[in-house]
């Protein structure tokens, strides 16, 4: 048989025949996300609700660039509020309660090149405690962390148009995962079905769910994106939108109750509002993995 002047099509078919596909290597029809909706149970007046809201089992607290205000998680009550120098603290976008600390992504947007820290607070009293600057990075700037067993995962942004860069637009942004000691181990590119819809910024906000699965919050449509870790490849799978009474930014789970409730902020008119979100399944995927067991 002469392979040089075989047809691409003859020699497909042969090779079809010599060696068939498994049933895992079959490709199987794309599964659309499923459409919910969340439900608001209360709201909490917080004049600092601009970049997002955290909460442990005591205290709710709103984020604003530079501000982290403190208030009592059964009425809402302002407890205490803490003042950083803008000239230090640039972007203070997020913030995750865990164990008596705050851990918050900062970055130098809009200025460029992109460059980020992770701040820690102690939360009784309110106080800076430590910095762990991450430097310039290609990922983009840093707007949300969470804890995962021997490490962190992390977002990154990326903008069309302030803030970014001339040869990065929003679809860079992604998702990383790092060992205890901020070495990079890996990360996840965002599907094109929830890009579009985080044009032309990034997504704003990210945790963990009780699930396993990554939540994402974009930077103005009342909306959240569910994703789960593909079996194989560098792109996360949308599983889920869900429509929330909250226009984007950052969020936090309560990991103090057994609800799924998450605390949002709505910018506009400074309210930090606690949300009821439905169960996810992917139990009957077999492309999707969660990313915490």
């Amino acid at each position: 048989m002469n392979w040089t002047t075989m047809t691409a099509t003859a020699a497909l078919a042969i090779c079809a025949t010599a060696y068939p596909q498994t049933a895992a290597a079959q490709s199987s029809p794309e599964v659309a996300p499923l459409q919910l909706q969340g439900r608001t149970i209360r709201e909490i007046v917080a004049p600092d609700a601009d970049q997002g809201a955290a909460v442990d089992s005591q205290w709710v607290y709103a984020i604003d660039n530079s501000v982290i205000a403190q208030m009592a998680k059964s009425d809402g009550a302002p407890h205490a509020r803490w003042v950083g120098p803008e000239r230090l603290l640039q972007h203070m976008n997020s913030c995750l309660a865990l164990e008596g600390r705050l851990w918050c992504a900062n970055s130098n947007y809009s200025d460029t090149p992109m460059a980020s820290s992770v701040e820690v607070f102690d939360t009784d009293p309110l106080a800076h405690a430590q910095s762990h600057s991450l430097g310039i990075l290609d990922e983009g700037s840093l707007v949300w962390v969470d804890r995962v067993p021997e490490g962190w995962i992390a977002g990154f942004a990326h903008y069309d148009d302030n803030g970014g860069l001339p040869f990065k637009n929003h679809a860079y942004s992604g998702v990383v995962r790092y060992d205890e000691g901020w070495r990079r181990l890996g990360g996840w590119a965002f599907p094109a079905s929830i890009l579009e819809r985080l044009a032309p910024d990034a997504a704003s906000g990210g945790a963990l769910g009780p699930d396993g699965l990554l939540y994402i919050m974009g930077h103005d449509r009342p909306e959240m994106y569910v994703t789960a870790r593909p079996v194989m490849g560098p792109t996360l799978i949308h599983v889920a939108t869900i429509a929330v009474e909250a226009e984007g930014q950052a969020f936090s789970w309560d990991r103090t109750v057994d609800e799924r409730v998450v605390y949002v902020v709505d910018r506009r008119i400074g309210r930090v509002r606690e949300i009821e979100i439905p169960p996810v399944t992917i139990a009957d995927r077999d492309d999707a993995l969660p990313f915490v067991p």
